[in-house]
């Protein structure tokens, strides 16, 4: 008894390690779906409240064409529903011709949009207990309110996704209320509200013996509870796993044990009957009874160890096909941020074979050097992807930014040999260090250094100076003498572009502005006095030190005229 207790206890700790390793992996995906799901959606009233046929017809009170003009818009984005309210409240258009006419001016999410200026979140509590998530912007022209543009986000359609695969999931608020579960009845209520009514006590000693012993019951059954934090709101993604598959397996071993116990006594009762048998010829016929029944015994045996193989090749098999998905779920990732150290790749592999057919052995050299950065960069990229796969936390690096912009000059090295413009750059003798990714700085530099080169198109001497310097913070300048911004209000407004069509979609400087502000510094823009633009990224110091130094360079001196 004291081994079989030792072996539930340690087999129930390892196989209930694995089954919450499974969950975390399931959650950080869940996660990941609510997230995409609000960030897609949440643009959309932005879009929607600058669309010319709204504003003409909140303007001309005409809205005949308005509602199947959002039933169109909703199909293509995926939203449950969209609404178009005029400045009362009154809700002139809709994806869903019922709401038509309702007076919604008390609605959280029409009083929020009035107040503000920009978009606005408001999760507000249905009829029947749930929660409808909405993103609503206020309708402006010429300065006067036309109305509110609503976008109520479906997050219910992870639901079904997420019962087949755990047992119960649910998303908590800030106030730690159910907005989202796949059991509609705890939907509205706390955690403790619903637990109480759910967690019973033990089903039995054989059920908390074999390894049933987890965070709560739930409809009776012992449940493993995983929490993981939704990077909004507040949000929290919670699930409770059963034990029954960590039963199952347990109670396997167990059996075993017990089965290997009984072939023990058995073989003592069967020696003790041997040495009976020489004094007795009844004992003697007793004892071919117990080696007939050992026999069987023994059948018993073989027909188990093979139905423990056929689990072993199933279990097997299930992890395979969970590591093929998890596979899946990753090759786009990896497919977008490896596309371009490969295409640089390709072009200094085309230069080395120019290069060694020419006998150039040291330039040949030098470019596969260049290569096998870019392909230390594609490891810091899939290390950086696995990381988010396991949802870990953004993990910040003591980062030399001097190298950050050597890396970003040899990525860049093909289109700065195809551009006219003269780069140049300079920097410190000594490090600037500052705690952040080193991937995703170099992703801002190579944002702001395209956006350079492009916007020196048609310059007839184009420059581009690329300045860092280190002070109270660490600054990093990259300076064009092109044609300059014109908007600089709205230039890292998402979708906002100065490129022709066709040639930009407005998201670089949005995503740069967010990776720098992830790591608590800020990116600023100006026109310089002399013409062209100045883009200046600020990252606070690695430790917090700050010393004046001046940078050593080639090229012109940084602008001085104020922002």
């Amino acid at each position: 008894m004291g081994l079989i207790w030792v072996t539930n206890q340690i087999l129930s700790q390892r196989f209930s390690e694995s089954s919450r390793a499974r969950s975390d992996v399931r959650l950080a995906l869940y996660s990941g779906n609510l997230m995409g799901e609000l960030e897609r959606q949440e643009v959309v009233p932005l879009l929607l409240s600058r669309d010319p046929v709204l504003l003409g017809a909140l303007a001309s009170k005409e809205f005949t064409q308005t509602s199947q003009l959002l039933i169109r818009y909703r199909e293509e984005i995926g939203a449950a529903r969209l609404l178009l309210l005029d400045a009362s409240g009154r809700v002139v258009a809709s994806s869903d011709r019922a709401n038509l006419g309702e007076n919604q001016r008390s609605s959280a999410y029409f009083i929020d949009a009035l107040r503000s200026g920009d978009t606005i979140y408001t999760a507000v509590q249905t009829e029947t207990g749930g929660s409808a998530f909405f993103y609503s912007r206020k309708i402006v022209q010429s300065g006067d309110t036309m109305g509110v543009i609503a976008v109520e986000v479906d997050l219910k359609k992870f639901l079904p996704r997420w019962a087949w695969l755990s047992d119960s999931v649910f998303v908590l608020d800030s106030s730690g209320r159910a907005v989202l579960s796949t059991a509609p009845r705890w939907t509205g209520l706390k955690e403790t509200d619903f637990l109480a009514t759910s967690i019973g006590g033990a089903q039995g000693v054989l059920r908390s013996f074999a390894g049933a012993s987890g965070d709560g019951y739930v409809n009776g059954e012992p449940m493993m509870r995983q929490e993981t934090r939704v990077p909004f709101q507040g949000w929290r993604l919670v699930s409770y796993t059963s034990f029954a598959q960590v039963r199952e397996r347990v109670a396997a071993v167990l059996a075993m044990e017990v089965m290997g116990f009984a072939i023990v006594l058995a073989l003592l009762f069967f020696l003790v009957s041997q040495s009976s048998n020489r004094r007795s010829a009844r004992l003697a016929r007793e004892s071919d009874r117990l080696r007939r029944l050992n026999q069987r015994l023994q059948a018993e045996i073989a027909e188990r160890e093979k139905a423990e193989r056929n689990l072993q090749v199933a279990e097997q098999s299930l992890a395979q096909s969970s590591k093929m998905a998890a596979l899946g779920e990753m090759s786009a990732a990896i497919s977008h941020e490896l596309n371009q150290p490969l295409a640089a790749m390709k072009t200094y592999l085309a230069g080395a074979r120019l290069l060694m057919q020419r006998q150039r052995i040291e330039e040949a050299l030098s470019s596969f050097h260049r290569i096998n950065g870019l392909i230390d960069r594609m490891g810091s990229i899939t290390r950086q992807l696995k990381a988010h796969a396991r949802k870990e936390a953004d993990e910040l690096f003591e980062v030399d930014l001097r190298d950050c912009v050597t890396s970003v000059m040899d990525i860049m090295a093909p289109q700065l040999s195809r551009s006219p413009a003269r780069v140049s750059r300079a920097v410190p003798d000594h490090p600037v260090l500052v705690m952040a990714d080193p991937v995703r700085i170099e992703q801002v530099l190579v944002n702001l250094l395209r956006n350079a080169l492009d916007a020196t198109q048609g310059v007839e001497e184009p420059m581009v100076d690329i300045v860092l310097s280190q002070g109270e913070v660490a600054t990093l300048s990259v300076r064009d003498n092109g044609t300059g911004i014109s908007d600089l209000q709205n230039l890292f407004e998402p979708f906002y572009t100065t490129k022709p069509p066709g040639e930009g979609v407005g998201l670089g400087l949005a995503i740069s502005s967010t990776i720098v502000k992830s790591f608590g510094g800020r990116l600023t823009a100006r026109n310089g006095s002399g013409g062209g633009a100045i883009f200046k990224m600020d990252l606070p110091l690695a430790g917090g030190s700050a010393t004046q130094q001046s940078p050593t360079r080639s090229g012109q001196p940084d602008d001085t005229a104020a922002e």
